[in-house]
């Protein structure tokens, strides 16, 4: 049914010329298979737990260090994934570049609420119409970083091309906006109005 077809006759083997052992031969006996996996064991914990454990601390703190440098110059090498390649790059170097309502948002709130609680006391209707203008500035920042998207957007498919707007790069800009400029990872590499060509 599934073998060969009934109008061919029996397959004859082929029997191997010594020429060909000699050239298939690996020139030793193949190992036995408790030899073979007691060659590949090896210890679980090594002898040296202490000196393996100081070992690896050293080594967790000199790649951290390496990272902490890397966030401070912005070198690719040594960046965390999340911050590699020349998309993310650019969109860092865009919204650094950019002055933003977003990165403006924590004074501002902190100085509209410490307003509000003191004209709380003294006039409501005053502290009202502040709560009503921070309201009104969340608005607008949010505004302004969704057409600080549009445009980065439009940029980065001109540079890249079509595929490279990708799914997270949008909410990563967006985060980078809402960050104070002094505190943001990696440390801005360009000044304001400097954008990236």
């Amino acid at each position: 049914m599934f073998g060969r077809s009934k109008d061919q006759g029996p397959a004859s083997p082929t029997t191997p010329t010594p020429e060909d052992e000699v050239r298939a031969g690996k020139g030793r006996p193949t190992p036995r298979r408790k030899v073979a996996e007691s060659a590949n064991r090896r210890p679980l914990v090594p002898a040296d737990r202490k000196g393996a454990a100081k070992a690896a601390r050293l080594e967790q703190r000199a790649a951290r260090d390496r990272q902490y440098q890397a966030l401070q110059t912005g070198d690719e090498r040594f960046l965390p994934e999340k911050d590699k390649g020349p998309v993310r790059r650019y969109i860092r170097d865009h919204v650094d570049a950019r002055w933003n309502l977003g990165e403006m948002f924590l004074p501002v709130a902190l100085v509209m609420l410490v307003l509000q609680i003191v004209l709380a006391q003294v006039n409501p209707n005053a502290a009202f119409v502040v709560l009503i203008a921070l309201y009104a500035f969340s608005l607008v920042m949010l505004l302004d970083a969704y057409l600080m998207w549009r445009g980065l957007k439009k940029r980065l498919r001109a540079k890249f091309g079509e595929h490279v707007v990708v799914r997270g790069t949008a909410m990563y800009a967006v985060l980078r906006v809402f960050q104070i400029r002094p505190s943001r990872l990696p440390k801005p590499q360009v000044k304001h109005g400097q954008y990236p060509s």
